[in-house]
């Protein structure tokens, strides 16, 4: 089977939160397996509704953006290379089709600057657009652009008609370029005009971008919240733990991808900030291509929101017992699954810190240390405490004004501590 017969499958969900393209994926690995390659994810980012309300006192409506003859280019950061690659666009959340009148991918340079000598155009089971129902998510074919790893790619969508940004992943922390008219094949995107009252740094319907590799990898995927998303790292620098992990990962010699689903303000236990742990963990974790450990670090928001929100509290059996779910999925699913301790929290505004908080987090870790049922624990908490007050972070390992996530330091910190070798057979 030569690369032309790829093949792009509609994914419709059966529930919304946990969708599958595991018929995609499977004639995908055909494919690539027909040619002595299989596919690797690289990139990924967790979907979220981009109408969500909050559940506080007060919380305003939410308007999703809206783009219309527009160009929207998103720098993502591929963390494993390979000879070919392939993007996923979400419509999720949407209500309606949503259309994507063209694409394409090419070597991120400066901005929104590209390398025109690697502009590769993308196609839709072999047509130049795509239309994505509600609910679904669709595949790219496979495009003929060898990556590096450890490197940043630009993909560009064209969209001619009017289009709400219904599913988004809100923390890119990497910068979102908009401009009028089709753009894609810019080498330098103009200005978004008026431009926006703020920079946009949220994925736009990608959620994930996969190489074909004639040569095998690993690849480990990062389950957990907003300490995962990268909260409070430098914007377009890929400082968050992940991205850090993965270059500790490729030094070794053995080459890993290694993707961050995590969702900023994501809970175990509620459908707040995106989908519950457990109801996207099939899709975010299990259906990630060629994975082969995850690791879990999710609950502090559980733990935190309940002074909120006192109709979402959380006991630690309730917590505990959801994160056993995960951890039995995983392993179900042939995943070196491993466990992190919660970080440290003091220092955080009450009621999200305080003593009934504090208990719950350390009754958790005691959990986690103890279990027996995950491959391992990496234990953030030990590596993130400050000496002088284990109940918080060091100082030099947060923001002045933010207790809970870590800075660029800390992040490093936390790939640091972990032990490489729960990743090598």
């Amino acid at each position: 089977m030569s690369w032309s017969k790829t093949f792009a499958v509609v994914c419709l969900p059966v529930l919304l939160a946990s969708s599958g393209c595991s018929e995609s994926a499977d004639l995908e690995q055909e494919a690539a397996a027909n040619q002595g390659r299989a596919l690797y994810a690289s990139w990924a980012a967790s979907p979220q509704s981009n109408r969500e309300v909050l559940p506080f006192p007060g919380a305003p409506p939410v308007t999703p953006p809206q783009l219309s003859d527009q160009t929207v280019r998103h720098v993502v950061h591929a963390s494993l290379g390979g000879e070919a690659l392939r993007i996923r666009i979400s419509n999720l959340f949407g209500t309606t089709p949503l259309t994507i009148d063209a694409a394409t991918v090419a070597r991120s340079l400066e901005g929104s600057s590209i390398d025109l000598a690697s502009l590769t155009p993308l196609s839709f089971a072999g047509a130049p657009s795509a239309v994505v129902p509600a609910g679904a998510e669709l595949w790219s074919d496979l495009a003929p652009l060898a990556l590096e790893g450890d490197s940043d790619v630009a993909i560009s969508f064209y969209v001619a008609g009017a289009a709400s940004v219904d599913t988004t992943h809100s923390l890119g922390i990497e910068p979102t370029f908009v401009s009028d008219g089709n753009q894609i094949s810019a080498a330098n995107l103009p200005p978004e005009e008026p431009a926006p009252a703020a920079p946009r740094e949220s994925y736009y319907w990608l959620t994930g971008l996969d190489v074909a590799r004639s040569e095998p990898a690993e690849v480990v995927v990062a389950f957990g919240d907003s300490i995962t998303d990268g909260l409070r790292s430098t914007v377009g620098e890929n400082r968050r733990y992940p991205d850090a992990l993965a270059r500790r990962l490729n030094a070794t010699g053995m080459p890993f991808g290694v993707v961050n689903q995590g969702i900023s303000g994501n809970r175990v236990l509620n459908d707040v900030v995106g989908p519950a742990a457990p109801s996207r963990f099939e899709r975010d974790v299990l259906e990630q291509s060629g994975a082969s450990a995850v690791i879990v670090l999710i609950g502090i928001n559980d733990i935190g929101f309940s002074g909120f929100v006192p109709e979402q509290e959380v006991s630690v059996e309730q917590l505990t017992g959801a994160l056993a779910e995960l951890v039995a999925r995983g392993k179900a699913g042939n995943l070196r699954t491993y466990l992190a301790t919660l970080l440290p929290l003091k220092g955080t505004n009450a009621p999200y810190y305080d003593e009934t908080s504090e208990q719950k987090r350390q009754a958790v870790n005691a959990w986690i240390r103890n279990q027996s049922e995950a491959d391992g624990v990496i234990d953030f908490d030990q590596a993130m405490a400050d000496p002088a007050d284990p109940l918080q972070m060091r100082p030099e390992y947060h923001d002045p004004a933010d207790y809970l996530h870590p800075n660029d330091v800390g992040y490093e910190v936390m790939a640091t501590s972990i032990d490489l070798d729960l990743f090598h057979d």
